[in-house]
């Protein structure tokens, strides 16, 4: 896919770049990636793809921004306030970066619509901030065949990892699921929402930018992936930890009883 001369400019400094260049930047125009949730971490992740020419951003939310929301959720302003989050974040992908086709979801994705929803695109992102959402689009990726980054945030913590298990390793292998590193959520209430236990504002800036770099990394084809490892963010004493973790022959969807079925 042709930059046009103007693009050829925005995008200089990533020309330059051997491991994107202009091979990796066509790809990235080329791309459809669907970022799930416009809140903390969807505000930086919308912001950063729209800015490295994502050609196609697909936004799934079904809130409208509130006064509250303006402490971590940077795409948005105080003009904004009582807007639905998709269109608020689609002119801010405008002003930034008229190149982008933003597709506005206005919906709560859920078991029922989610493989639908990401079937049209090549990468799905998830900055959603419940259980019931990470699990129901884990699974639609599995079965849709899409590959997955999927990052959570704590008071003063957050993680993050990609989930490509509808691919194997080299030995074979198959990759793990999101279910095999969270094989069931946890018990509700167990887990306060953000409302209740807050959030520092910047560490959502730092965890939807890596959710970007693991997206554009994926596309321009660089690097290692974090398939088969969750990044650990301690922002308290500036900490970052990889754990590894594999398939597990019990889990659900790609598990061996699964394949038995």
């Amino acid at each position: 896919m042709a930059l046009a001369p103007d693009e050829i400019e925005r995008y200089a400094r990533h020309l330059v770049l051997a491991e994107v260049g202009g091979p990796g930047q066509a790809r990235i125009k080329a791309a459809r990636i669907l970022v799930v949730g416009a809140g903390g971490l969807g505000a930086p992740l919308i912001q950063y793809l729209a800015a490295a020419g994502i050609g196609t951003i697909g936004i799934v939310d079904d809130d409208a921004v509130s006064l509250s929301n303006l402490q971590r959720q940077v795409i948005h302003g105080t003009p904004d306030l009582g807007r639905p989050k998709v269109e608020s974040a689609a002119d801010a992908v405008a002003r930034l970066n008229p190149h982008v086709t933003v597709v506005p979801h206005p919906v709560r994705i859920d078991p029922d619509n989610a493989v639908d929803l990401i079937t049209g695109y090549d990468l799905v992102a998830d900055g959603s901030d419940n259980f019931a959402t990470r699990y129901a689009v884990s699974d639609a990726c599995f079965r849709a065949r899409r590959p997955l980054v999927t990052a959570a945030l704590g008071r003063f913590d957050g993680t993050l990892t990609t989930i490509r298990a509808h691919e194997t390793g080299p030995d074979g292998t198959p990759n793990p699921t999101y279910r095999c590193l969270f094989p069931n959520p946890p018990p509700p209430g167990s887990v306060p929402a953000c409302a209740e236990a807050g959030v520092l504002g910047a560490l959502a800036g730092v965890m939807g930018s890596l959710m970007a770099m693991e997206l554009l990394r994926a596309v321009a084809g660089f690097g290692e992936p974090l398939v088969g490892r969750l990044l650990m963010v301690d922002a308290r004493a500036m900490r970052f930890e990889t754990l590894s973790y594999g398939w597990d022959p019990d889990n659900p969807l790609s598990g061996t009883a699964a394949s038995a079925a």
